[in-house]
């Protein structure tokens, strides 16, 4: 039985906590998988990769108001996706590679198998390769095994041929058409991306509204604009689904009765659920929340001695830039256990790479209504701004949450162009603990840019 000073489970963020300063110790590596975890895999850089495609596609559609009249051609989707991973893929062998052969690595043993905890610090790997498992312990463990995409309990939907995230940028071809059954983050960025490239799409959302977790007037905002450009079927419950003979067909559940709807291909975007059930986590005296998530501390120690965990198994964000702000959090504290550094989760972003895009940093308005707190919010249009008439935008705006007596920004919620960027000096002034008021007259902003969208917030906050 192998003994091992450190073990990390999952090669994404986990993978960068190993540094010269670990050379001394006797480490294992072990993935399932490709290395390089959901992010740059099946996650965040490939869709954003096919998005940036998809924009470039959808400018004919909208060319002509500015006065130019643009045609799409023809988009070549193996291209496109060869372009993507042909770039992703050599990044991923290239990581395993310099784990496994490099001089630096020396002190790395990597196991490309499942694992499972059979007992506290005791793991059981099964090799890919199919040869017998093998049991390892360590001092000290890091869980950052990720997620996987959930699938619902449906009638017939594993008789059927669909795919997830984790799946359809990998296709051999573009289809028709095809059906999206979720109303999240995922969704709504492969929404935008297939119907780029002329594919009919239809959305199922079992509520009322798109990406419902957002600021309501984000949410409801992208639910129209959503609406005017896909089939969006909303307050629908799937309850079967079966096999075409070039397609699937979901049968559903809405506020008319009974309905389906067709398509050749089924895409399930309904979320993402930890892995920590597939490790067995409390063989190892690991406890785990209702979520599936890995109960942390916030020195991301798990409720086993010498056991951490980052990222999606136990983060409920499940962004890349949490998992590497954990990830660095991990690695301190294992370098220094007298000098634990705390996880910082005051003010986490994210994004939704769709059309339009979409930012958000701190409490939604529905948030502050149900907290208590006092509170001032303001809104402005891109259409208000030089630069918001330059593009001829009309459905974007920037909203800001404040409180009025401090002026303190709690909240900040965008949707327009390039929202994911005009959003950062917001997370700044937060995290640095500057008020509306000085953001807004304590610095210059270029003008005509698309940040002013962010200025003219501020300046328009009713604030004490």
């Amino acid at each position: 039985m192998a003994h091992y000073d450190l073990v990390i489970i999952g090669t994404g963020s986990g993978n960068s906590i190993l540094d010269p300063r670990f050379a001394d110790l006797r480490v294992a590596i072990v993935e399932r998988g490709v290395f390089g975890g959901t992010c740059l895999n099946v996650g965040c850089i490939p869709t954003k990769m096919f998005v940036h495609a998809a924009d470039v596609a959808a400018t004919p559609s909208k060319s002509s108001r500015l006065g130019v009249d643009e045609t799409l051609d023809r988009v070549r989707w193996p291209d496109i996706r060869d372009r993507i991973f042909g770039r992703i893929d050599p990044i991923a062998e290239g990581g395993r590679k310099y784990r496994q052969e490099h001089p630096d690595n020396v002190n790395v043993t990597v196991y490309n198998g499942n694992a499972r905890f059979t007992a506290p610090r005791e793991l059981e790997i099964t090799p890919n390769d199919g040869s017998p498992a093998e049991t390892v312990t360590a001092d000290r463990f890091v869980l950052a095994a990720g997620g996987r995409a959930v699938v619902p309990d449906i009638e017939g939907i594993h008789d059927v041929h669909f795919h997830t995230s984790d799946t359809v940028m990998r296709l051999d071809e573009l289809p028709g058409s095809i059906t999206i059954l979720g109303s999240g983050f995922v969704a709504a960025e492969f929404a935008h991306v297939f119907s780029s490239f002329g594919v009919q799409v239809t959305l199922i959302a079992r509520s009322g509204a798109l990406l419902r977790g957002e600021d309501r007037d984000v949410s409801l905002r992208f639910t129209q604009l959503a609406q005017e450009r896909w089939d969006v079927r909303l307050d629908r419950k799937a309850v079967r689904a079966e096999s075409l003979d070039a397609g699937v067909r979901l049968h559903l559940e809405g506020p008319q009765g009974a309905e389906t709807v067709d398509s050749d291909l089924l895409l399930v975007a309904t979320g993402r659920t930890p892995n920590s059930d597939q490790l067995d986590v409390a063989a190892a005296g690991i406890e785990v929340l209702p979520s599936g998530h890995v109960k942390v501390d916030e020195y991301q120690r798990t409720t086993a001695d010498g056991v951490w965990a980052l990222g999606d198994i136990s983060s409920p964000y499940e962004l890349k830039h949490v998992a590497n702000h954990e990830a660095r959090v991990v690695q301190h504290n294992l370098l220094h256990p007298d000098d634990l550094q705390a996880a910082d989760h005051r003010f986490v972003p994210h994004a939704v790479f769709t059309s339009p895009q979409i930012a958000s940093v701190g409490i939604t308005e529905q948030e502050a209504e149900r907290s208590g707190i006092s509170w001032v919010a303001s809104s402005q249009a891109y259409a208000g701004i030089a630069y918001g008439w330059a593009m001829e935008d009309t459905t974007g705006f920037a909203k800001v949450i404040a409180d009025p007596d401090t002026g303190l920004i709690l909240g900040a919620h965008i949707i327009g162009p390039q929202a994911p960027t005009v959003i950062q000096p917001l997370i700044q002034a937060m995290s640095f603990g500057l008020d509306a008021r000085a953001v807004a007259r304590g610095q210059y902003w270029i003008h005509p840019g698309m940040p002013e969208v962010v200025e003219n917030a501020l300046l328009s906050l009713p604030l004490s």
